[in-house]
């Protein structure tokens, strides 16, 4: 199918048809290794190269700001082909477990209803739910493990326990800004931070019974699902919550419209 934007007059025009050069948007094919999570593949469409920002943004409140979505055919027919071809390509009769971020998205809700079509009864679905900022903490064990506690070729520590000690009150200071931040601001500001990989509790589940339920299902699918990935930060922390409890599904994630370098930037 091809999306374009028609300039003159200001709208997006959507052609179930045909194939442009100037689409701009299409779909990722066979999909995405997201290589930071192992056995994690990426689906659903992707903006152009050369597509403006501008133009990506208004196209993505076009999709997620629609305010009656079965008033609006030509954007439920391109939900619907994104996971029809998604369907053909994993067959979502294998998948256990669907998960989501808690959203009032119209979007995400269409998509789970209209994914349930290819999949019930056997799929579950579960929501992650933003934690409060004061409830975010540190792996200080984990960090000092594999960093402050590091030694040189000759066996010497690499940092002398003044230098740990400062060390360690610069995360307090941080830990201590971020519990006074919203969540989106944390989400932005740590993303590419050296400290990223030992700050947690980000995301729980939204009921101890989930957290359950995705920790019995073993070597099993697992599908990520969400409308629209802008930053990638949502879906990372998504998949960095599932692999603390379990290290051996298959994920696959489908993100309604993204990017791949947001992807790769985000993990």
């Amino acid at each position: 199918m091809g999306v374009r934007y028609d300039k003159e007059h200001q709208r997006f025009v959507l052609d179930f048809e045909h194939d442009d050069k100037d689409d701009i948007v299409s779909l990722t094919g066979d999909g995405y290794q997201v290589e930071a999570f192992g056995k994690c593949l990426y689906y659903g469409y992707e903006f152009g190269d050369d597509v403006g920002g501008s133009v990506r943004t208004a196209f993505i409140h076009r999709v997620k700001f629609s305010e009656r979505l079965h008033d609006d055919p030509a954007l439920t027919q391109f939900i619907q082909k994104a996971i029809n071809d998604l369907s053909s390509r994993i067959n979502l009769y294998d998948y256990n477990l669907v998960v989501m971020p808690e959203s009032s998205s119209r979007v995400n809700q269409y998509m789970l209803r209209y994914i349930y079509r290819f999949a019930q009864p056997m799929l579950r679905k579960m929501e992650l739910v933003k934690n409060l900022p004061a409830s975010i903490s540190f792996d200080m064990d984990g960090f000092r493990e594999q960093y402050l506690d590091d030694v040189l070729e000759n066996g010497r520590p690499r940092y002398t326990e003044a230098q740990k000690q400062e060390v360690c009150a610069s995360i307090q200071e941080m830990l201590d800004l971020i519990h006074q931040k919203d969540y989106f601001t944390i989400a932005r500001d740590v993303k590419k931070s050296r400290f990223r990989p030992y700050m947690t509790q980000f995301l729980r589940f939204a009921t101890k019974a989930d957290a359950e339920l995705c920790a019995a299902i073993r070597q099993q699918n697992v599908l990520v699902i969400d409308d629209v990935t802008t930053s990638g930060s949502t879906l990372g922390e998504i998949l960095r919550t599932l692999r603390i409890l379990n290290e051996d599904n298959s994920i696959t994630i489908f993100s309604l419209i993204g990017r791949r370098d947001l992807m790769a930037d985000s993990f």
